[in-house]
């Protein structure tokens, strides 16, 4: 079938997927200059260019009346466009995919909750054994991996100094800063060193839900933690030493081979679901972060309630230096990325991986 469209070759032949991802390109940077963000959001869409296509797609190799999910993803890349529609859902799917989003979105009332409850009645969380935590953070990962894709992963090697950053700031505002909370608090010596402990380990995997939910850089994130989970078989033992003049062993294997079960693997395993499965992927969107923040929770009710006892005895004063410390981290975390010339949505990025230190690793090291 020839194409009739003005795409068409000089000689009158069919489309080829070149020809149509240059014209879907014209198009928006046409409508760019022309039109408000909101009309260029529609104008081009997905199903808006699927449309001023139609005479072509149907010439495309491959393309009967739906292009095929490649053309979809270089269309989608082309435009810009990161929007990619699901198939259309009935009303019930919909509305649960609506509830599980605004679910997701208490994610700190969940963490919240389960933490109290763990605290008053230890047992409701005591089933959820540290050898199911190793497949709750890769389950969170997973989820968070289907937010990504592997284009969005390689991307970030373009900007190798964004993730170096992040790892840096990872280790040294969070260790300062629980250097200074400790002495300032007036902690005792073992939550002195607790303190310290906590803020020289390693970004977690909820920042990377936290990260998807305040709408920053997913994959960055992503990056970080692996970053600096990797680097803290060397970095936590030294920081802690420095800090409180106690050594933390780390196990550099067995943290090397954690790093790839549990963020690594699931991370790239998401990401390829969706660039394979992008209509799959799509549908189940909806619902990956309210699995991953039901994983979180989990997991932080279940080390709060094996350590209960400790603290219910720490009281309000190791309370505060906690929320101190991470707020702390939080707010240097942005400002310091800020002055440094990091866009917004990074330096967000890197003030939610700061603040976020893995609260799992910490247990395990204990």
């Amino acid at each position: 079938m020839l194409c009739s469209h003005p795409l068409s070759n000089p000689a009158g032949g069919p489309c080829t997927a070149k020809q149509v991802i240059a014209h879907v390109r014209r198009q928006c940077t046409t409508a760019s200059a022309t039109t408000s963000r909101k009309q260029q959001a529609h104008h081009c869409s997905f199903f808006h260019t699927q449309q001023a296509l139609a005479p072509c797609l149907a010439g495309v190799h491959g393309i009967r009346r739906q292009p095929s999910s490649g053309l979809r993803l270089a269309i989608v890349k082309a435009t810009g466009d990161d929007a990619l529609p699901a198939p259309s859902q009935g009303g019930f799917e919909a509305a649960m995919g609506r509830l599980s989003t605004s679910l997701a979105n208490w994610f700190p009332l969940w963490v919240a909750a389960g933490c109290l409850l763990a605290l008053w009645h230890p047992p409701v969380a005591l089933w959820f054994r540290k050898d199911y935590v190793t497949a709750g953070l890769a389950i969170t990962m997973l989820a968070m991996g289907t937010t990504v894709t592997l284009q969005d992963l390689t991307d970030l090697l373009k900007f190798p100094g964004r993730v170096v950053l992040g790892a840096a700031l990872q280790y040294t505002i969070m260790p300062l800063m629980g250097f200074a909370v400790s002495r300032l608090a007036g902690l005792s010596t073992p939550y002195a060193i607790g303190i310290c402990t906590v803020a020289s380990c390693p970004g977690g995997t909820a920042s990377n839900v936290v990260a998807f939910l305040a709408r920053a850089d997913v994959a960055l994130s992503v990056m970080m933690t692996t970053v600096s989970t990797l680097a803290a078989a060397v970095a936590t033992p030294l920081l802690t030493q420095l800090l409180v003049g106690t050594l933390v062993p780390v196990d550099a294997l067995a943290l090397t081979y954690s790093t790839f079960q549990v963020v690594v693997l699931p991370v790239l395993s998401g990401a390829w679901l969706n660039q394979q499965f992008p209509r799959a992927v799509k549908r189940a969107a909806p619902f990956a972060p309210l699995v991953a923040v039901v994983m979180v929770a989990l997991i932080c009710a279940s080390i709060v309630a094996q350590n209960a006892a400790a603290v219910k005895t720490a009281g309000l004063q190791l309370l505060a230096a906690i929320c101190a410390l991470h707020l702390g981290g939080f707010g240097l975390g942005y400002f310091v990325s800020r002055g440094l010339g990091i866009p917004e949505r990074q330096a967000r990025t890197n003030s939610i991986e700061a603040f976020t230190a893995a609260a799992e690793f910490h247990f395990d090291l204990l």
